[in-house]
């Protein structure tokens, strides 16, 4: 069961915006998000707002999928344009999920073809898909790559098979290699995503799984803690007793070895959950992921499909969560959002002190407030913070920092 939608005012069947959302548009980037809904089977530990076939019943196909989400796309420019958001290129387009690779390589062309149609890709702009690696084969990443997508995200959670047991992924371990050198020969980009801290995964587990992820050679991995979600199969058992709960000591302990690992393999953090592989002879910060950076620095994105959430200028809303009335007001000219809400003053600094403390980059010591300024010089003495930046007007971080990060902003904010 996917979490209750979040509360907001009504959205308009037009979809315009407020003028507010207009306000200083030229000097933000635009992304895109498309979701697609669609998973083969649900994993145990999942409460994101996929479907499998059994779930989805009459009225949606995934056939027609890349038609509605391009009709949607078309919607999105109409709507920016009459509410007198400035146009600008796409900074970022990111197919997630679910699992896009799920749909044929071609309808993930047809779609990034009605992006490229509405708004157009600004000079080297990121392209990314997520991506099962049992769903790819050599044909739909090079189709992909020839569309446009210039990297791919595989989601290889662990190496240990007991652990991918236990959240109920079922894909090949020993195609994630495979996968990974076809992504490289279509000259796509590679990412993997780990998780840590499922209940039997021994500290040499997630050793193994974390040296195995290095030698696939990929430019970025990111590296997650497990989380569990009220109303996902891994909750309930674990109330039934059958897995023990998650330990944050533990979590602890292996997010301290992901930063040691995949820095002696030359990675560098850049954000708390993200490491990435400088680019030989080329900016150390090629590639991070722009996309997911783009959240981080509370830019504009337009989200696609059902469920997706949406932010531009301040103005956040969020798309019906079913595919079946999703679908039904894109085929109907309307807008797809279930609700919006429009921040307030101080909520979006709230959000920007969050957000960006969060990464390398760092969060500008001028943009709290007197008592967060304050707090900045125990954070400090505490090592919590780097001093070198901050005393240069940055605040970044420190690895305790890192695993503190909630308490930090606490402070920040108090």
């Amino acid at each position: 069961m996917a979490p209750a939608q979040p509360e907001g005012l009504p959205a308009p069947l037009d979809g315009r915006l407020p003028a507010s959302a207009a306000e200083g548009s030229a000097e933000r980037t635009l992304s895109l998000y498309v979701h697609v809904p669609f998973c083969a089977v649900r994993c145990g530990y999942c409460d994101f707002n996929t479907y499998t076939a059994v779930e989805l019943g009459d009225g949606v196909s995934q056939d027609a999928y890349a038609a509605d989400a391009a009709a949607e796309v078309r919607w999105a420019r109409r709507v920016l344009q009459d509410s007198g958001v400035d146009a600008r290129p796409l900074h970022s387009v990111f197919f997630g999920g679910g699992t896009p690779t799920l749909l044929p390589a071609e309808d993930l062309a047809a779609v990034l073809a009605q992006a490229r149609e509405s708004f157009g890709l600004a000079e080297g702009a990121e392209v990314t898909t997520e991506a099962n690696p049992d769903s790819v084969t050599p044909r739909s990443l090079r189709v992909l790559a020839e569309a446009g997508v210039t990297r791919v995200s595989f989601g290889m959670q662990s190496a240990a098979p007991h652990v991918l047991a236990v959240l109920d992924r079922t894909h090949d371990p020993d195609n994630v290699p495979r996968a990974v050198a076809w992504a490289r020969e279509a000259g796509l980009g590679v990412s993997v995503d780990l998780i840590y801290g499922t209940p039997g995964e021994t500290l040499a587990d997630w050793e193994h799984s974390l040296r195995t992820a290095v030698a696939y050679e990929p430019d970025h991995v990111s590296a997650y803690s497990l989380i569990i979600e009220d109303g996902t199969r891994l909750a309930a058992r674990m109330r039934r007793g059958e897995v023990p709960p998650v330990d944050e000591d533990d979590q602890a302990d292996k997010y301290e070895l992901a930063d040691r690992i995949l820095g002696e393999a030359g990675f560098e953090w850049y954000e708390v959950s993200n490491w990435s592989r400088p680019a030989r002879g080329a900016d150390a910060r090629a590639h991070r992921s722009r996309h997911n950076l783009a959240y981080w620095h509370n830019q504009d994105w337009w989200g696609i499909g059902p469920g997706a959430h949406s932010h531009v200028g301040g103005t956040r809303w969020w798309n019906l969560k079913h595919p079946v009335p999703y679908t039904n007001r894109v085929r109907a000219g309307e807008s797809p959002a279930a609700g919006r809400e429009i921040l307030d003053a101080d909520t979006r600094h709230l959000e920007r002190v969050m957000l960006e403390a969060r990464i390398r980059d760092g969060l500008p010591v001028a943009a709290l407030d007197g008592d967060g300024r304050t707090a900045v010089a125990g954070l400090i003495a505490d090592g919590l913070v780097e001093p070198g930046p901050a005393l240069r007007g940055t605040l970044v971080l420190t690895l305790r920092g890192r695993l503190l990060g909630d308490a930090v902003v606490r402070r920040l904010l108090s």
